[in-house]
């Protein structure tokens, strides 16, 4: 006779709040975990307002998420980002992203500095299990929090419909940038490699909602299209002469895979993420040079149809059925 599905509480709070990449992660966590013998029940804090969020990460994680789970007989508890309880008698696993809020705090506002560098101690004590997305968060995991290796499980992201290279593509001539406005994305040096490139009358378009730290995404030759769906993003990325993604930190980089499924040369800041992510089918530069940011734009351009097909070779080893059969194990081996 064989065993129930095992019973697991997401929360998926966060698509209360971005429709970034986080978000897209938990969608297609969600779809493909279908497939996999699990029962799956959702939980969320609603609210879109940020006004909401400190009660969000004080009363529902550390109080409302876990009694609410062990309430309803869930097995394990999986918080799909860091945001997660710090004590729970549900078997815990936690989804990190980056510790990007630890290694470079000057980048995030002062309620999400302080609530990480006192929480996110205690989740990483807390969880059964972390899932690392990258061996570079892994890594990150080690050193800043300590963590015990055996503890974590690398599970990369993955990439699948509607970012594939068949499909309608945006008209114009343009470099698409992609990502949240805040410091980290670093849109200003992007902005002005752009601009020292001088792509024969291209347009910088910037896809992603707004964010913090006065960020800006306009002026000449530059246009901020705010949070797109993604069906638009996919034709944005098809259209474009090339994605730029120099992100002074990431602990993956999903537009980068997404760029490269849809056939878009990329240029990518040389982090290590970007460079385990994207191997050699990208052209990395130093995300703190605009001269190298221009010469990088240059340059994949001019190799556009070489790193088109590299990089449509590259995302295919990234699955999200992988991804829902890793994850499902690792719910196995939290509730054992």
């Amino acid at each position: 006779m064989a065993a129930d599905p095992l019973r697991v509480g997401i929360d998926v709070s966060p698509l209360a709040l971005t429709r970034a990449g986080t978000a897209r992660h938990i969608h297609s966590l969600l779809a493909a975990l279908e497939g996999e013998d699990v029962e799956i029940r959702r939980y969320s804090f609603g609210g879109e307002s940020r006004a909401l969020v400190p009660v969000r990460d004080l009363g529902w994680y550390l109080a409302a998420l876990p009694r609410k789970a062990a309430s309803d007989g869930m097995q394990v508890l999986h918080c799909p980002t860091h945001r997660a309880p710090a004590s729970s008698s549900v078997p815990l696993v936690a989804t990190f992203h980056d510790l990007a809020v630890l290694r470079h705090p000057e980048t995030f506002n002062a309620w999400t500095r302080t609530y990480s560098r006192l929480a996110l101690p205690r989740v990483a004590r807390a969880a059964r299990r972390l899932i690392a997305v990258s061996e570079f968060t892994r890594r990150e995991l080690l050193e800043l929090l300590d963590v015990p290796e055996e503890k974590v499980r690398v599970i990369p992201n993955a990439v699948g419909p509607p970012f594939v290279a068949e499909g309608e593509a945006a008209s114009g001539e343009y470099v698409l940038a992609v990502g949240t406005l805040e410091p980290r994305k670093n849109l200003s040096r992007l902005v002005e490699g752009f601009r020292r490139a001088g792509l024969n009358g291209c347009r910088l378009l910037v896809a992603g909602m707004r964010g913090w730290g006065a960020v800006d995404a306009s002026g000449d030759g530059v246009r901020w299209l705010g949070s797109v769906a993604d069906e638009e993003l996919a034709r944005l990325y098809r259209g474009a002469r090339c994605v730029a993604y120099v992100s002074i930190y990431e602990g993956f980089g999903l537009p980068v895979l997404e760029a490269m499924a849809c056939g878009a040369p990329v240029v990518a800041g040389s982090t290590e993420a970007a460079r385990e992510v994207a191997g050699d089918a990208a052209v990395l530069v130093d995300p703190l040079d605009p001269d190298a940011i221009a010469a990088g734009l240059e340059e994949a351009l001019d190799r556009r149809d070489e790193l088109r097909a590299l990089g449509l070779e590259r995302a295919r080893a990234f699955d999200w059925r992988d991804v829902a059969r890793a994850t499902a194990e690792v719910y196995r081996e939290a509730a054992a």
